[in-house]
């Protein structure tokens, strides 16, 4: 320590390596930094349905797409809180986005999954999907007028080469909507 030079100081490519190493954090902050603000999509985002609606997600506010598995029921919550599941020895609260927008209760079919939110999002909640449908690419989609009308959490939309629209669903501004955090009558 005493002020010595440190090995990789000494070593040629020492500084170069240091200097990608803070390039990578810098980067990386970013996105942590634009997950969390919710300000653009990445390059690649998750498809679901859920109850018929197209969703893209961005990749680092989802922790684990597991199978679907019986939630148990808790008493006085909203019907949209279909109660709580064990995912991996952590009880995990499942919930209907679709009833919690009003449509048709979900019908879980063969493919229905559970995707639980990233830990980073500081919730520990799994969202109730009747498919996932893989990596999309919204670069590819036609980007669409915003949805004024719809919450903050899904109002930038997109249209596939199909003409099916897509829209985002934004993990972290969906936690920070009042109703959405009470799930108690």
């Amino acid at each position: 320590m005493n002020g010595e030079p440190h090995d990789n100081d000494t070593k040629p490519g020492g500084a170069e390596r240091r200097s990608r190493l803070r390039q990578y954090q810098v980067q990386l902050l970013e996105r942590m930094q634009a997950a969390k603000s919710g300000e653009r999509l990445p390059d690649r985002a998750l498809g679901l349905d859920i109850g018929g609606r197209h969703y893209l997600l961005d990749l680092t506010q989802v922790g684990e797409i597991v199978p679907l598995q019986a939630a148990t029921p808790v008493p006085l919550t909203q019907d949209w809180y279909l109660g709580l599941a064990n995912i991996r020895g952590s009880l995990t609260g499942v919930i209907d986005l679709a009833r919690y927008e009003g449509r048709e209760p979900l019908a879980a079919g063969m493919e229905a999954r559970l995707l639980s939110f990233a830990p980073s999002l500081g919730f520990n909640c799994a969202l109730l999907a009747s498919r996932v449908l893989g990596l999309r690419k919204p670069e590819d989609m036609a980007e669409q007028p915003d949805d004024e009308a719809a919450p903050p959490w899904r109002r930038q939309q997109w249209r596939d080469a199909e003409g099916q629209l897509w829209q985002r669903l934004d993990l972290a501004q969906l936690v920070r909507e009042p109703r959405f955090l009470q799930v108690g009558l």
